[in-house]
């Protein structure tokens, strides 16, 4: 039994001696008793420790079993905990040893706090993540346009929980945030000018916004529609809007024009015209500058088109008034200017066709528009030129005055006013002495200006050309003739000298001449008589306007006049101004009075 004790070497000699040794003492005195044979004694003993060592192994086996779990468990818990350090971008746990001692038992206890401590922070890591990718998903499917109420299913990374990862994560969160607030303050910008626009054009907001995305009358529901199609619909619908103002503000500007065309050609009275002074008040203003609610409404544009379609037929009925005025205002203009005029006849074969309606109205006012424009148009080119005119005149009414007064034989006595023609004849004689220069100048601003508009100047429906070198024709006749007037007197006064002393000498032959005081008088009556024909027939040149109305081209061509047809009024004039010249002439040269 010693050799069965050795292999027990973990039980006590005691446990032996009360377990065993009693046993076996016990079982060789029942052997004794029987009187057991020694053979099956030894049988049985072999037996015995047979079995007791089947059952040792049978622990030890066990035991290495338990002793291997251990070290698996020990081995994943390391392995748990420095996958977790990993995961968690962590380099170690505070307050755990490096390196383990002690028992597998101990070791192991050892690590499980630790590694439960991780598996908290791995819990806590992947709630953050869930919830940052949460977020980060749910912003990202509306900026997409994937509206879905249902919660996003997550998948999050364990093999990469550092805070480092969750940072990207949280930045790419606070981007998507900055883009969704962005995205909201469009839509919001978007919804607010669509109210705006439609409250200007006088349509209902919610039914255009309807139409876009049901949601996006409601203020939660915007919070929920930022993606990118819901962004180019309002886009191309506030585009659509402003489209329509544009549109609708023209129409406006163009009736607007229209109205007040119409109002001053027909005079209307000022309550006509204050029921649409909110459409003429539009004329002077932009469209981003109209923000009045119902000021593009429609029915406002229908009211306008009502009125001018009115004012149109009205317009109609009373073209002939219009004419009539249009008329006026171009004869005025004409007769100002000294222009040709439309005939009358011409006038009332176009009134005729405006009583018959064979003529269209709105090409009617157009040209007589476009021929008052072209009339202002050249009597403003003709100003400067008929400014000269006039002070030509006016200077030939005082060179005409100038000569009279010096006919005048009491012009230097004292009476009552003389002083006051001494100081006229002065003036007169200062302004008589500028006419030549006056008439040069007039001959090249004449010239200038139909050398560039290619046509005659007409005064009157005559050349002023011609009439002005006639006028220096004349004038240096008249000169010519003072100067022979001169010279006869001057003879006449040498014969009479000579006369006293021919009493006392030979006495003049009867076929002689001499010029008798009636005749020198009569000669000067002459010359002033020429004078006064060559004013009065410029004056008649300047008066000739109001009659020759008769005379003039049609207002509705473009064609005038050409300086040949006037020729006979012209030496009409000449004529009558040579045959006066030719009188002076004839009375010089009568015979001499004995």
């Amino acid at each position: 039994m010693a050799s069965f004790q050795t292999p027990i070497g973990m039980r006590s000699s005691t446990m032996l001696e009360t377990s065993c040794g009693y046993l076996l003492k016990e079982l060789q005195m029942i052997w004794d008793e029987v009187g057991e044979d020694q053979f099956d004694r030894e049988k049985v003993l072999l037996d015995l420790e047979q079995e007791c060592l089947e059952v040792y192994r049978k622990k030890v086996d066990g035991a290495n079993v338990s002793r291997s779990r251990l070290h698996q468990e020990l081995a994943e818990a390391e392995a748990e905990f420095t996958h977790l350090l990993l995961s968690l971008g962590e380099r170690s746990l505070p307050g755990r040893p490096e390196k383990m001692t002690g028992t597998l038992k101990e070791q192991l206890d050892s690590i499980t706090p630790a590694l439960r401590e991780m598996r908290l922070r791995k819990e806590e890591r992947m709630k953050q993540f869930r919830d940052v990718q949460g977020q980060i998903l749910k912003i990202s499917a509306e900026i997409v346009n994937e509206n879905d109420d249902s919660t996003p299913i997550v998948i999050v990374n364990e093999n990469d929980l550092s805070l480092k990862k969750l940072e990207e994560y949280q930045n790419e969160l606070q981007r998507l945030h900055s883009e969704k607030n962005e995205r909201l303050q469009r839509v919001e910008k978007y919804i607010d000018t669509v109210h705006k626009l439609s409250a200007t054009l006088g349509i209902d907001a919610s039914t255009i916004i309807t139409k876009i995305h049901p949601s996006l009358d409601e203020p939660f529901g915007r919070s929920k529609n930022i993606s990118d199609s819901i962004l180019e619909k309002l886009k191309r619908t506030v585009e659509s809007l402003k489209e329509e103002k544009q549109q609708r503000l023209e129409k406006l500007h163009n009736l607007g024009k229209a109205l007040t065309n119409l109002w001053d050609l027909m005079d209307s009275p000022y309550g006509d015209r204050r029921l649409f002074s909110h459409v003429i008040r539009l004329l002077s203003v932009s469209s981003p500058e109209i923000s009045d609610p119902g000021s593009l409404a429609l029915y406002i544009i229908e009211q306008a088109e009502a009125e001018v379609k009115r004012l149109d037929q009205l317009k109609a009925s009373m073209m002939k008034e219009l004419f009539i005025k249009k008329q006026k205002e171009l004869e005025d203009i004409c007769n100002k200017s000294h222009m040709e005029i439309p005939s009358r006849l011409e006038m009332e074969k176009i009134i005729n066709l405006i009583n018959s309606g064979e003529i269209d109205h709105v090409n009617l006012l157009t040209s007589m528009d476009e021929q008052i424009s072209r009339a202002k148009e050249e009597a403003s080119s003709r100003k400067t030129i008929m400014e000269k005119v006039e002070k030509w005149m006016l200077a030939c009414d005082e060179e005409r005055w100038l000569e009279e007064y010096s006919m005048d034989q009491s012009r230097y006595s004292v009476s009552r006013g003389a002083h006051k023609n001494l100081r006229r004849a002065e003036r007169a004689r200062i302004t008589v002495n500028k006419i030549p220069a006056l008439v040069e100048l007039l001959l090249a601003k004449t010239k200038s200006w139909e050398a560039e508009r290619s046509k005659v100047f007409l005064y009157d429906e005559v050349p002023l050309l011609a009439m002005l070198e006639e006028y220096n024709a004349l004038r240096q006749e008249k000169e010519e003739e003072k100067m022979r007037l001169r010279q006869e007197k001057k003879k006449f006064q040498t014969q009479v000298a000579i006369e006293p002393e021919s009493f006392y000498g030979s006495r003049p032959s009867t076929s002689s001449r001499r010029l008798s005081n009636a005749s020198i008088n009569g000669g000067y009556s002459n010359a002033i008589t020429l004078n006064r024909r060559l004013s009065l027939g410029i004056q008649q040149l300047g008066s000739n306007s109001t009659n020759s109305a008769n005379v003039g081209t049609s207002f509705m061509k473009e064609g005038k006049t050409s300086p040949e047809q006037h020729t006979p009024l012209r030496h009409n004039l000449v004529s009558q101004i040579r045959d006066e010249t030719a009188s002076v002439v004839s009375t010089f040269s009568g015979p001499i009075s004995p």
